[in-house]
């Protein structure tokens, strides 16, 4: 039991070690991805839609900045949680809203909750998928009018960009990698390890 609390009193301060190190270069990258990421959607929206019309740049975009581009590290910031949570949260709303269109205090709780349990089981929890499915039953003009296309345009496209985004600015440097454990990590590795081979 001793043992088990030093470990986990260990392994406590390591955590707020890292988390209160303030490490210029990682903020600087972190900022850069976050800043081209939001920027392209926000860009690609200004020049192909209203201005009075915010159905690219949807906020919970905002909220997945927060995990790709500042903790690189966390399962939940991983390419698949990205894409796997935002997609299947888009469709938990969607699918929410036809059900249930007119009835918020039942739709919002529906969206929400569902989303988060296929998220749980398809092993791709993302938490700003929440506030994707929240959006699909609680926006109004547009969004609505979409139906199933929100699932495409904005929430998979978007998720394409940012996640570009990403594997660019988190690889940039020798001290980030991401995503942390796949075959496309194994496949940077060899890259660096023998650019000459990649040329060929």
């Amino acid at each position: 039991m001793k043992k088990t609390l030093k470990r986990t009193f260990r392994v406590s301060k390591y955590v707020i070690y890292k988390e209160t190190l303030v490490d210029f270069k990682e903020h600087f990258w972190s900022f850069l991805g976050a800043f081209f990421g939001i920027g392209i959607i926000a860009y690609l929206q200004s020049h192909s839609i209203s201005a009075t019309e915010n159905i690219f740049l949807i906020g919970s975009f905002g909220a997945s900045s927060v995990l790709i581009y500042g903790a690189i590290q966390s399962p939940l910031a991983q390419p698949r949680n990205l894409v796997g949570g935002h997609v299947i949260s888009a469709l938990v709303g969607v699918t929410v809203f036809k059900l249930v269109p007119e009835i918020i205090w039942l739709s919002a709780p529906l969206a929400v909750a569902f989303s988060i349990v296929l998220m749980q089981y398809t092993k791709t929890l993302h938490p700003p998928g929440g506030a994707t499915a929240l959006i699909a039953v609680s926006s109004t003009g547009k969004i609505p009018e979409l139906g199933y296309w929100y699932v495409v345009s904005p929430v998979l496209t978007g998720c394409i960009i940012l996640l570009l985004i990403a594997l660019f600015f988190n690889n940039i440097t020798p001290n980030r990698s991401y995503p942390t454990h796949s075959r496309f990590k194994k496949l940077l590795q060899k890259k660096h390890a023998h650019p000459h081979k990649m040329k060929k």
